[in-house]
């Protein structure tokens, strides 16, 4: 059996600094595409996901292992408000910054009554579909990125990279099986150093790339930016929050299932760091922030949930933002070797999703908790990224299956029968 390291354990410094990329590496993609699908600057993103996590280890008082990187859920409602101008950021911040309150009213509702209300609102068939729905959600990415956006193999130059993507993932997998001692717990950061390695000798390492590193600054401040008051802007983003209740739920959930430790009683301070790491976020023109399923991803393959790693990512995450060249020289992870890892990361966050549900022994022979589980994993797969839109404005998947499955949830618990819905399910069967 593995050993687990509990959020308490302190790890030396020999093996913090090679974790804590690890846990750089999971999340640097997402966390600059969605600001880059925003229009915000991702140099300013990494910087804010920096302190961010900082603020929620804080907050948190060192007990919640987790990394705080951009937020998907806020796309569409942001990109309603600037339409894709540079120029509506600012007053898209003060919607971000309205959402981050709006969070903390529910964290120190949750602080001061307990989780009861949330229990209610979420309960883990709710709760367990939201963390699949970000995994499945996710799967088109991590497999185009394996493959290509086609899924289809037509010339050489594909088969190169469907091989580097292949030879990522066996060695990612491999590490994370079969290896023995402290390589054991790097198996993402072996497999897209691997996979880079492999890149470079077969030339698919975009030129351009290359010489965006050379050409990088080390030291370079991001662009700041302050937020501008607009009512528009706050009615159509700050009701976001609700998604960040739900995954950050279900993120705490899957977590404590994994360590075999009951984390409920952290669930206020964790929404509450959430939140003001958000706001923070907001005042300097930065991304909404959540905590990142790909960096829980990690944690289920390494059992290493000390929080200290995730104080190593953050540092490093600071000086990302501050050295243009080291951001640079990550951007330039070519797109087969993120899909040789995601498919594991992301197929470990719907899984996480799986558990919870075995966890709180979720009873499907109701048929209250197959519908609410099913449609909303069903409906938020099938939106994707690409999501719903509707008078010009767009949520993505995520967010509307987990709005989907909350409504349903409270809806359909409205005179139900738990006793009479089992029994006809017998009566089926």
């Amino acid at each position: 059996m593995q050993k687990i390291y509990y959020p308490e354990d302190k790890l030396p410094l020999s093996r913090l600094a090679p974790m804590g990329l690890q846990h750089v590496v999971a999340m640097f993609g997402a966390t600059v595409l969605a600001p880059i699908l925003m229009g915000f600057d991702p140099q300013t993103a990494i910087f804010f996901s920096g302190v961010g996590t900082l603020i929620f280890i804080a907050v948190t008082r060192a007990r919640v292992p987790s990394y705080l990187g951009s937020s998907f859920a806020f796309i569409g409602p942001v990109l309603a408000v600037t339409g894709g101008r540079a120029d509506g950021i600012p007053a898209a911040l003060s919607g971000i910054a309205a959402a981050a309150l709006l969070y903390a009213l529910a964290a120190l509702a949750t602080m001061r009554w307990g989780s009861r209300w949330i229990d209610r609102l979420m309960p883990p068939v709710v709760t367990g579909a939201v963390v699949a729905i970000i995994g499945l959600n996710l799967s088109s990415s991590a497999v185009s990125n394996f493959l290509n956006a086609d899924f289809r193999l037509t010339n050489s130059a594909e088969a190169v990279s469907l091989a580097v993507a292949a030879a990522t993932f066996t060695v990612a997998a491999a590490v994370s099986i079969y290896m023995k001692g402290f390589l054991r717990l790097l198996p993402i950061l072996t497999g897209v150093a691997t996979g880079y390695a492999l890149s470079l000798l077969l030339g698919i390492v975009d030129p351009a790339q290359i010489a965006a590193i050379k050409a990088a600054p080390w030291l370079g401040l991001p662009h700041f930016t302050a937020p501008e008051f607009s009512l528009r802007a706050i009615l159509v983003i700050a009701p976001v929050f609700v998604v960040l209740v739900a995954e950050n739920k279900g993120h705490l959930e899957a977590i404590g299932g994994y360590m075999r430790r009951d984390m409920t009683q952290h669930l206020g301070r964790a929404y509450l760091g959430d939140a003001i790491a958000s706001f923070v976020s907001a005042l300097g023109g930065g991304t909404p922030q959540t905590t990142y399923a790909e960096n829980m991803g990690v944690m289920a393959i390494t059992r290493v949930f000390s929080v200290y790693n995730f104080i190593a990512a953050a540092c490093m995450a600071l000086l990302l933002g501050l050295c243009p060249k080291f951001g640079a020289v990550v951007q330039s992870i070519p797109a087969p070797v993120l899909g040789g890892v995601t498919v594991i990361l992301y197929g470990l966050i719907a899984v996480m999703g799986i558990k919870i549900w075995l966890d709180a022994k979720v009873d499907f022979s109701l048929h209250r908790n197959l519908i609410i589980a099913g449609t909303s994993i069903i409906i938020a797969t099938g939106l994707g990224v690409k999501g719903f839109t509707a008078g010009g404005v767009n949520i993505a998947g995520i967010a509307f299956g987990t709005v989907l499955a909350v409504l349903m949830n409270a809806a359909l618990s409205i005179g139900a029968d738990p006793e009479a819905d089992r029994q006809d399910h017998k009566e089926l069967a």
